[in-house]
């Protein structure tokens, strides 16, 4: 495969496979599933928070 052909192959179907990962990375957020798991790791900090208030 000469250096022409991948850079033709990267330009259009490297494009198009990058923009599908990221279509499918963001939307997985919107599942239900992962809206709970967001909502999990976005609260994940403060989980031991009345522990450390106790014996502070």
């Amino acid at each position: 495969m000469s250096y022409d052909a991948l850079r033709h192959f990267a330009d259009s179907w490297g494009l198009v496979f990058m923009g599908a990962t990221y279509l499918v990375l963001v939307g997985w957020h919107f599942l239900p599933r992962g809206r709970r798991h967001s909502r999990d790791a976005a609260t994940m900090i403060f989980k031991n928070d009345h522990i450390e208030a106790d014996h502070g």
